[in-house]
């Protein structure tokens, strides 16, 4: 049986998540009780019961006793030996983001109360999940991310992937903004010639043709493309084997801004890197308008 866990902060996406897992054929339940878990998944696994289940997900959070919460990863492996397909899917987001989405929802934190604020119920909240977070196969920022944006996301990642077979994310990002924490390998590419000091090319991107012919013309850019692809052929086998509970990487690349060059390297990463597997997506955190594809 496959049991998909989604697990993350209030606010992250946890619900949005669970309902397209639902839609996808799982049977879903939301924020089930740690203690519960082994017992419930190995009796709907259980080959002679008539109620058995293929694919199973369940929402767990900061509802649950934290002590609960700390044992975890005991249960975890009990899951494992069992011979259960165990995924763990968490979703984050920034602080501040969290705190604008309960303000904008006016809905009251599970962990404030009259002494804890919500912001140090959202802080809080991160460190009782440690445990969990800390076993995720497949990390999300949410930061930017549209309702329907997650779940695209979540249906690619997840429906998308055949079993066995490692799902690559190339995103692309402006180090100003920060380096997304959902990242395995992070490639810097501001080396590369920047057409934003050509200002006939400011109000373009890298998916646009007038900027992909400035960087074609570099040589440099050839290079970094080929030595990117020589080096992630040569070692995702690698971390795929590693890490054998991993069934998802994400690789970031950055640039100053995220408009230009790292959007250009992502595209040719992400083209390539299709031709040898089925579950391939591009996305650009700084251009928000463009969700995260299987397609250019």
């Amino acid at each position: 049986m496959k049991l998909i866990i989604v697990s993350g902060r209030s606010g992250s996406g946890k619900s949005t998540a669970l309902h397209v897992l639902e839609d996808l054929g799982y049977y879903c339940i939301d924020n089930l009780p740690i203690g519960l878990l082994f017992p419930l998944t190995r009796e709907a696994a259980d080959q002679s019961a008539p109620g058995r289940l293929d694919k199973m997900a369940v929402s767990i959070d900061a509802r649950n006793l934290s002590a609960e919460l700390a044992n975890f990863e005991e249960i975890y492996r009990k899951l494992r030996k069992a011979d259960i397909q165990v995924e763990i899917i968490y979703l984050d987001a920034d602080e501040q983001s969290l705190l604008q989405r309960f303000h904008a929802t006016r809905r009251k934190h599970p962990l404030s109360d009259d002494k804890t604020s919500l912001r140090e119920a959202i802080s809080s909240e991160k460190d009782l999940l440690e445990p969990l977070s800390k076993l995720s196969d497949l990390y999300i920022n949410t930061k930017g991310l549209s309702m329907y944006e997650l779940r695209d996301m979540v249906k690619q990642r997840v429906a998308g992937r055949k079993d066995q077979e490692l799902a690559l994310l190339f995103q692309s990002f402006g180090f100003k903004h920060g380096v997304p924490l959902d990242s395995d390998y992070v490639f810097d590419v501001r080396c590369l010639p920047n057409p934003y000091w050509d200002t006939s090319l400011r109000k373009f991107t890298g998916i646009d043709q007038p900027v992909i012919e400035f960087l074609e013309k570099e040589s440099a850019s050839h290079k970094m493309v080929n030595d990117l692809i020589a080096f992630l052929e040569s070692w995702i086998p690698s971390f795929a084997d590693s890490n054998r509970n991993r069934s998802y990487m994400t690789i970031s690349i950055g640039c100053t801004g995220g408009q230009h060059r790292s959007v250009y390297i992502c595209e040719q990463l992400g083209r390539h890197f299709r031709e040898h597997s089925s579950n391939v997506q591009v996305r650009h955190t700084e251009l928000p308008h463009l969700q995260a594809r299987k397609e250019v």
